[in-house]
């Protein structure tokens, strides 16, 4: 239980810390914007990798070459463990926005952080309000800002590899022409949800697979381009299992 102990302190202290880091990164925001942007980017990393060493996991990242550096994209995964967002968002080369469930928006401070970091609240029972935040999405991605999209729509937390992914995940790489990026990232539930309430040192798996555009695509394969993408980060979770 230390490290539960230990993570939970660290995120405590760091959300008190950052209250006024959030009030300075706002004046900043006011003059440069994209300065504010970057810096609250790269703080929030720092966290996440701290948070990764305090619970002891070990990550083998495969693949990293294959994300563009020089556009926004749309990372799209499959979702077992709270800690996906913390290993995945780490390793953002560029302004990335997470699209997450409404609910944590009524978080206090952390919600602020989201926002901040251009992250989406998806209200998944109201179509209306979800298109309203799939347009949101849109223009960051043609605003030069990175999108992540979790398309099972939820945590996974059966024993399949994947649950079914959802089609309009995919509508920001689809009006917008962006890259899709497939990430595969394996073990990870071992970290906290196989176990709770104990985080254990792990081992876990993180491939990136290469840019998909769908404007390439065929007709059949930009029609079910969920199928598409989901085939390919099974292929790369079933390699990597072998690995752990």
């Amino acid at each position: 239980m230390i490290r539960v102990l230990l993570a939970l302190i660290f995120i405590i202290v760091f959300l008190i810390i950052s209250l006024p880091v959030l009030g300075v990164e706002w004046i900043i925001h006011k003059y440069k914007p994209y300065a504010a942007d970057i810096s609250q980017l790269r703080i929030v990393q720092w966290a996440f990798r701290v948070l990764l060493f305090i619970s002891g996991t070990k990550l083998t990242v495969i693949g990293e070459e294959n994300v563009p550096k020089d556009e926004a994209v749309l990372y799209i995964g499959n979702h077992k463990s709270f800690f996906d967002i913390v290993i995945t968002y780490a390793r953002c080369p560029r302004l990335t926005g997470y699209v997450s469930k409404d609910s944590m928006a009524k978080v206090p401070v952390f919600s602020i952080w989201m926002k901040r970091l251009h992250c989406l609240f998806l209200n998944r029972e109201d179509v209306k309000e979800a298109l309203k935040t799939i347009l949101v999405g849109i223009d960051n991605i043609k605003n030069g800002i990175s999108m992540c999209i979790f398309p099972e729509g939820t945590r996974n937390k059966t024993q399949e590899r994947m649950l079914p992914f959802k089609e309009g995940s995919f509508k920001m790489a689809e009006k917008t022409g962006c890259a899709i990026v497939p990430m595969a990232i394996t073990n990870s539930a071992e970290i906290l949800e196989n176990h709770f309430p104990k985080i254990k040192a792990t081992h876990v798996i993180l491939e990136y697979g290469k840019p998909i555009y769908p404007n390439e695509l065929d007709k059949e394969t930009k029609r079910k381009i969920g199928v598409h993408c989901q085939a390919i980060i099974l292929d790369m979770l079933k390699k990597n299992e072998k690995l752990i």
